[in-house]
């Protein structure tokens, strides 16, 4: 009983945080793909990434409001530069994106170089450390979240392309703090790929469903065979929208979103 209660204490502020991510990454990630630009969420994950590189290299600690400025500094950079090269060379715009994901991940290598402790950082930041998040840490991130939802929810037909890049950037620089690069992107992707193939009133129902299957399965597979486990959430949301495949009827079309 005391192993089941110990487990039981670690995974549900896990499955908090999961469930965080999801309310804003599910509708982001149907804008996304809607948009075909599927890789700006690694883009601008790596670009504050780089900022929280940058700030932990001049001595700053993880948890100071220091990192956090620099992280967000880092996005909203990253989301005008996009907001410019899609205006003037919208015809590339997805190789861009690839540029600046390859450029950010290239310069935290090169700070990392010198640090001893570069590799496990690196680790931090592509697959996180969501089984010991704590609950206190969570309200923050949670009252930041459902502003983004009203704002969503709200105001999204009147927010443009550079309100989208700016919001979008906000909410992923906490979510990379919290979950890793590697899972902010299967957050955001692998529900909204799995709603294309529900009925339009259940699109976003369905994708939440998927990513909720995704977390639970992945946490407690991570809990019962002892794995990293954020690489295990993935593989397991993956998982859950194989399962959609074989289970849910294709109703087709795409992902709509305004905005």
């Amino acid at each position: 009983m005391k192993d089941v209660a110990l487990q039981f204490s670690i995974l549900w502020p896990a499955f908090l945080a999961g469930l965080l991510v999801l309310a804003t990454h599910v509708p982001l990630g149907q804008q996304v793909l809607s948009r075909g630009i599927v890789f700006i969420d690694l883009a601008i994950a790596q670009v504050a990434g780089l900022g929280v590189t940058l700030a932990d290299a001049l001595g700053y600690q993880t948890s100071g409001w220091q990192v956090q400025i620099a992280a967000v500094s880092a996005a909203l950079a990253g989301s005008v530069l996009l907001t410019l090269t899609e205006r003037f060379w919208p015809e590339v715009q997805e190789a861009l994106i690839g540029v600046l994901f390859v450029l950010a991940a290239c310069i935290e290598l090169l700070v990392l170089a010198s640090n001893p402790h570069g590799g496990e950082h690196l680790k931090d930041l592509l697959v996180g450390q969501i089984l010991w998040v704590s609950p206190q840490a969570l309200i923050p991130i949670a009252i930041l979240y459902a502003l983004a939802l009203t704002v969503w929810f709200g105001m999204r037909g009147k927010l443009g392309h550079f309100g989208f890049y700016v919001l979008f950037a906000l909410v992923v620089t906490q979510s990379v703090q919290l979950v890793g690069i590697y899972l902010v992107f299967a957050s955001l992707i692998i529900p909204a790929l799995a709603s294309r193939r529900f009925a339009p009133s259940w699109k976003l129902a369905g994708a939440y469903l998927v990513g909720i299957i995704g977390y639970v399965s992945g946490l407690v597979a991570s809990s019962l065979f002892d794995l990293p486990t954020g690489a295990m959430i993935v593989v397991t949301l993956c998982s859950a929208f194989a399962l959609s495949v074989l289970l849910v009827k294709d109703h087709g079309g795409a992902v709509t979103a305004k905005g």
